[in-house]
């Protein structure tokens, strides 16, 4: 039975972010946290690499923090941490929980796990949103069942990137999204957008049967850290990665170039090297690419073909 301070403690809502890499949960997020504005907001992110990029970006918008990196808090090597995590934030009454999900793991069983009132009796679960990348979901859906299970566990779809898309891609994502989720409410935009009245889609949500749908490994991660020495140039960078980019699902970091400080990210053959001049980042952060792919994809040997083009800046590879 709850205690008499639980009862007296407003509930805390809880929101979860969730698709695959590169769908833009980043950006949604920030555009989200503007709904927030007036209310007290934790965030808890959760990345596979070893060192939280996506955290670095966001520690700009003021809401406390906390980071799972190095797999996904649905598997059991991360879920008694996140248990742990979820629990000191709930323990300090903030308005509203955001949860970023790694964009490689599956979310099945999160609406049972937010859901347990013995545990979490001041989380309040509001739902699930799905970012969905309009140019990549009709390819990942047919290759990636991590994406199948992420539709499937949530109540709202943000279709992104809907101006990078041709007319055909964005009509098969959505074709794929009625197919599976018929009454899913989604919404289309570019670069994370939403309407102020966004929240309102929350009280239409509907269950959605969670035991209908059976538990999926995640998808099986290859992941290398790629150390970058400070003499490399932005353009060397960039070309750097376009060698080996069409093998990865994504390449994320802060890198220290000859022209300052740059963040590299990189979603299936679109590469981006940019200046950041945000919220410092923690030493262990900088230098560091993480690059990501499936079994199956030779990113390795395609790494190292890259690198044999720069012996002097590439200073390491490290396979996990």
């Amino acid at each position: 039975m709850p205690s008499n301070s639980a009862k007296n403690n407003p509930r805390t809502k809880l929101y979860l972010i969730t698709g695959f890499l590169g769908a833009g949960k980043t950006t949604f997020i920030k555009q989200f946290l503007r709904l927030f504005s007036e209310q007290r907001v934790e965030l808890i992110i959760n990345e596979f690499g070893k060192e939280g990029v996506d955290g670095t970006l966001l520690r700009t918008y003021g809401a406390m923090m906390s980071e799972i990196n190095g797999g996904s808090i649905f598997c059991a090597c991360r879920l008694d941490q996140f248990e742990k995590v979820l629990s000191e934030s709930a323990a300090r009454c903030p308005d509203v929980i955001i949860v970023e999900a790694s964009g490689l793991s599956d979310p099945t069983g999160v609406r049972r796990l937010f859901c347990q009132t013995d545990r979490f009796p001041h989380i309040d679960y509001q739902g699930a949103v799905c970012l969905m990348d309009a140019v990549r979901f009709p390819k990942l859906y047919k290759t990636a069942r991590t994406c199948t299970k992420q539709l499937a566990s949530s109540d709202i779809a943000v279709i992104n990137r809907v101006d990078l898309a041709t007319a055909e891609q964005l009509e098969e994502t959505v074709s794929l999204l009625r197919g599976q989720r018929p009454d899913m409410r989604f919404l289309e935009t570019t670069y994370g957008q939403i309407p102020d009245d966004f929240l309102d889609f929350f009280s239409q949500v509907q269950d959605i049967g969670e035991d209908a749908m059976p538990k999926t490994a995640d998808l099986t991660l290859r992941r290398l850290t790629v150390s970058i020495s400070p003499e490399m140039t932005p353009y060397e960078l960039q070309k750097f990665i376009e060698m080996f980019a069409e093998e990865t699902f994504r390449v994320k970091g802060l890198i220290q170039t000859t022209d300052g400080l740059m963040l590299a990210d990189c979603v299936g053959n679109v590469v981006s090297v940019t200046p950041y001049s945000d919220v410092p980042a923690s030493k262990e952060t900088i230098g560091c690419l993480t690059v990501l792919s499936g079994a199956g994809m030779p990113v390795y040997s395609s790494v190292k073909k890259a690198a044999a083009w720069y012996p002097s800046t590439v200073q390491s590879i490290s396979y996990e």
